[in-house]
């Protein structure tokens, strides 16, 4: 009954069965067995940059030039926009004229204070004039200190107004145009390193145990290429929409072509399961039809199987064999000693 199926699907392909197919002795066979394997989950997961972020503005001003726009690599350090700095300059020019004031005014206190302090011992300077001119000598050092610090402070203000890159990357997002006023904390570019990607995927609660067992994920591109990822970083709380645990993957640092965004797919062992392999040699295809000839006393039928993955050599059956049935090892064989008639 399980060949009739088969039987009557070929038919309906076109293809004629002969419904004794051939001697089961002039054959090499194999007999079905079930192994232990690991039952492997997979997830969907996405690329994310380790290092992303967003430049704002530190100064008041206009933009004056934009180097780079979406999609552009930036190196690390390179200019990404100007601002005007004008009025960064001139405070910068009033805040050495401070500290220029400031400097000499704390020169005459200290000279001051020197004369004083080798009269006082011979009585020509009162206690209260001394006293004064230790204050003032203090008074004015400490206001050519604040005058020195407010000239940092504008030496800075004129450093922000040309934004550099914090490190080398690309460029996602632009949000100003040239002309236009910012201020600080005002978002300018947004964008991402390309060096350092993980990926990103959500494990349900029922699976952490079996993943801190595993220790490793397997994780798999869009393009094929796979990374075997030995040290995970499990979130140590869940989503709290999904009830997920959140786990990120490093990948190799300098590959190139990760995009952040693009999917991929994870695979760790959860437990283990009964599997049936065999042959792929074993294997009869056409058109979207899978089967293996199936040894039933002297003679082979044709049966259809659904198939799981494939490892190596061999490819997993999930339906349409039981352990202990006898294949022909190579259906092709079994065709070309008693071909099917079209």
């Amino acid at each position: 009954m399980r060949g009739l199926l088969l039987t009557t699907a070929m038919v309906g392909l076109g293809l004629a069965v002969s419904p004794a197919l051939h001697a089961a002795n002039e054959v090499a066979t194999v007999t079905v067995t079930t192994q232990k394997a690991p039952h492997v989950l997979v997830l969907d997961g996405t690329l994310e940059a380790v290092k992303s972020a967003t430049v704002s503005a530190q100064t008041n001003g206009r933009i004056v030039k934009l180097n780079f726009d979406v999609n552009d690599l930036v190196p690390a350090g390179a200019s990404l926009l100007e601002i005007t700095s004008k009025e960064q300059g001139a405070e910068l020019a009033a805040a050495e004229a401070d500290y220029a004031r400031a400097l000499a005014l704390n020169v005459e206190a200290q000279k001051t204070l020197e004369r004083y302090q080798q009269l006082f011992p011979q009585g020509a300077i009162s206690k209260g004039a001394m006293d004064q001119a230790i204050a003032s000598a203090k008074s004015t050092q400490q206001a050519a200190s604040a005058a020195k610090a407010q000239i940092t402070k504008a030496r800075e203000s004129l450093k922000y107004t040309v934004v550099s890159a914090p490190y080398s990357g690309v460029v996602t997002a632009r949000h100003v145009e040239e002309g236009e006023t910012v201020s600080p904390g005002q978002p300018l570019l947004s964008g991402y390193a390309t060096d350092k990607m993980r990926a990103v995927i959500q494990v349900p609660q029922r699976y952490r145990d079996a993943l801190i067992k595993a220790g490793a994920v397997d994780v798999s591109l869009a393009d094929g290429r796979q990374f075997k990822v030995t040290n995970p970083v499990i979130f140590g709380f869940t989503d709290t929409q999904s009830h997920a645990y959140k786990v990120r993957l490093p990948l190799p640092e300098n590959t190139p072509a990760l995009l952040p965004g693009s999917w991929i797919k994870a695979r760790f062992p959860v437990d283990e399961r009964d599997i049936t392999l065999i042959p792929q040699s074993a294997l009869y295809s056409v058109n979207e039809l899978s089967g293996v000839y199936l040894k039933q006393g002297d003679k082979f039928v044709l049966q259809q199987v659904r198939l799981g993955e494939t490892r190596g050599n061999d490819v997993e059956v999930l339906a349409g064999l039981q352990a202990g049935d006898v294949i022909a090892a190579n259906a092709y064989q079994v065709l070309l000693t008693h071909p099917v008639q079209q």
